[in-house]
């Protein structure tokens, strides 16, 4: 038997909410797709509002956005556009979520919050060319970049390579190929904040995504293991 469609309250979007939803976590039709298993098709009437939802649609929705199915009927007059939650994390000098990859040795700050609406990282560059580097990363969202430390060459599959010294700064499509790289002697560090998820910057960066309170050993030099992935306890002045 077909399920029925459901008669959200009036003035209530459910294609408008998640659209909503779905900019917010800086995902695509296609992720959204992935997530819940409707089609890329269906889910595109949906946001347009030429197809109703049924309470299977809705269930796979929920499920798929890891939310309550009254957040896709709520009204838009009742909808919570920016609560209030009193949330905060404190990172001291030195803390957070280490993951090293042959390119970056990333430090993810704010790690112990959960759903964040944008990802902080600090990198440090390693790679000193574009062949070192290797194919460009790409992730949904988009992308802020300081320069804190150092030179670097940012570049990118739809614009010619462009050099960043320290103080410059760049916002971006990070749905973009793009890659940075270091381009003076010594330290190169950047502070990157990126609207993707924190598994989706794991995924392009080709590490995988912690399990919680674990620590992974770190892979012996030269090993060709995976990424390392580890709680970086404080230390003052150390290095990725």
């Amino acid at each position: 038997m077909a399920t029925k469609p459901v008669h959200p309250k009036a003035n209530s979007n459910p294609g408008s909410a998640l659209r909503a939803l779905r900019k917010r976590r800086g995902w695509t039709l296609a992720d959204v797709s992935a997530h819940t298993g409707l089609p890329v098709s269906t889910l595109s009437k949906i946001e347009n509002g030429k197809m109703s939802l049924s309470y299977d649609k809705l269930v796979r929705l929920s499920t798929g956005f890891e939310i309550d199915i009254s957040q896709l009927l709520e009204t838009d007059e009742r909808a919570p556009h920016n609560p209030v939650n009193g949330r905060r994390s404190v990172t001291r000098a030195g803390e957070g979520l280490a993951i090293d990859t042959e390119n970056y040795g990333h430090l993810y700050s704010a790690a112990d919050l959960l759903n964040k609406q944008f990802i902080p990282i600090i990198a440090e560059l390693r790679a000193r060319s574009l062949e070192e580097f290797g194919a460009l990363v790409r992730h949904p969202g988009e992308e802020y970049a300081y320069i804190l430390e150092g030179s670097v060459d940012l570049y990118t599959d739809l614009y010619a390579p462009i050099r960043l010294e320290t103080g410059d700064s760049i916002y971006f499509d990070s749905g973009m190929g793009h890659a940075y790289i270091a381009a003076s002697p010594g330290t190169c560090r950047v502070l990157s904040i990126c609207s993707a998820t924190q598994t989706q910057l794991l995924q392009a960066s080709g590490a995988e995504a912690p399990a919680p309170a674990v620590l992974a050993s770190p892979a012996p030099a030269g090993s060709g293991g995976k990424p390392l992935v580890k709680r970086r306890k404080r230390a003052r002045g150390g290095k990725n």
